[in-house]
């Protein structure tokens, strides 16, 4: 997810050690040095948003050059990333494609739009945008003829996760889903208890976290029922106003009242969180009639466990969704690492990129599916 609203908290998460013997005994990022590229077919492909005339910039994996193959996109997260979906020296998304591709599965990965190879930049974009380059994605896969149309997929990590579903509720080009740690409450909820965890796992008082959280809650209602951005920045100001007279000074560091709230304001009116604030993906998820898999980790602070796969399922029920699996997998985090504490700050402490446990059921998953 995007750089969460944590209210004046300059949180100094101290990173933790992974203790696990078996991953102590092996190289930071070792599951990328094992990446078997020469065993399949790759190519780096151009592809285009015809909705806003921009190009983007992928590669393309499949098991070899000739036969057709079920295929999936990979979509990252929230924030710019490569089409590797890099994140504190792991590449995620690399790995992943390479146990897809070699599981005999296409794999399509991405550019963000705007970073690396691909075009597009707009710093107004919102997850609606970002669902249209995943849409001209599957659009070139259909373009491929080593591509079967009838089974094309998408799988979406975190923001991602939100993605997929928006586009399967719509397009009947998408045969299957799966949303890795993936939300099924709406943006407001999940970012009240994001920075709630997050607090708590980086030692922050509870009575600073109690009014930081009391103030968030109160923009965030305000975001979401208040359309215009000058009154919400008038009762926005009124909010900070009276939160910055309850806190120890310390907590404001060498900023003014006055630059506090400026950038406060700038945040709660840019228009990602404004959608992100407001979207609810149970409303798509009830529309989805395609087969889903909601994976997530027992100790994913940033988009906790079970709520968001209980809120998936619901859903899903609720729309008569005939084939869909709802599994969490114990002691990993929002990147599917094996972890002791899930804080984000682990995240560059642990060798490895991916739960290999992880990838099996997703590969596993999806050929029960295509075959």
């Amino acid at each position: 997810m995007k750089k969460i609203l944590f209210v004046l908290l300059s949180v100094s998460l101290f990173a933790c050690q992974n203790t696990k013997r078996e991953q102590t005994e092996l190289e930071f990022g070792y599951q990328e040095k094992e990446i078997q590229p020469e065993t399949y077919y790759s190519e780096d492909v151009i592809f285009t948003n015809e909705k806003e005339n921009f190009k983007l910039a992928g590669t393309l994996t499949m098991p070899s050059r000739e036969g057709t193959f079920a295929a999936v996109v990979l979509i990252s997260g929230s924030g710019s990333q490569n089409r590797n979906e890099e994140i504190y020296g792991h590449k995620p998304f690399l790995v992943l494609a390479d146990h897809l591709t070699r599981s005999g599965i296409a794999v399509l990965r991405f550019d963000d739009r705007g970073f690396g190879e691909s075009e597009g930049y707009n710093p107004n974009v919102t997850t609606e945008n970002f669902a249209d380059d995943v849409e001209a994605a599957v659009n070139y896969l259909l373009s491929r003829n080593e591509i079967d149309k009838t089974k094309i997929g998408l799988i979406g990590h975190s923001e991602g996760g939100i993605i997929a579903p928006m586009l399967a509720a719509k397009s009947d080009d998408i045969a299957f889903i799966i949303m890795l740690a993936g939300s099924g409450i709406q943006g407001k909820d999940l970012l009240l208890m994001q920075t709630s965890l997050l607090a708590k796992a980086s030692g922050i008082p509870d009575s600073t976290a109690k009014q930081s959280s009391l103030l968030n809650s109160q923009l965030y209602d305000l975001v979401c029922t208040v359309d215009d951005s000058k009154q919400r920045e008038e009762k926005a100001t009124e909010y900070i106003s009276q939160y910055l007279s309850n806190i120890a000074p310390a907590l404001k560091g060498n900023q003014t009242d006055e630059e506090i709230s400026s950038k406060i304001i700038r945040e709660i009116n840019n228009p990602w969180i404004v959608y992100f604030l407001r979207y609810n993906p149970a409303i798509a998820l009830e529309k989805v009639q395609c087969p889903v898999l909601a994976i997530n980790g027992s100790k994913d602070l940033q988009v906790p466990s079970k709520v968001n796969l209980d809120a998936i399922k619901t859903a899903l029920e609720k729309g008569g969704n005939k084939d869909f699996t709802v599994k969490e997998f114990e002691g990993l985090n929002h990147l599917f690492q094996e972890c002791n504490t899930g804080s984000p700050m682990e995240y560059a402490t642990i060798k490895q990129t991916f739960a290999p446990d992880v990838m099996n059921e997703i590969s596993e998953w999806i050929l029960n599916r295509v075959k």
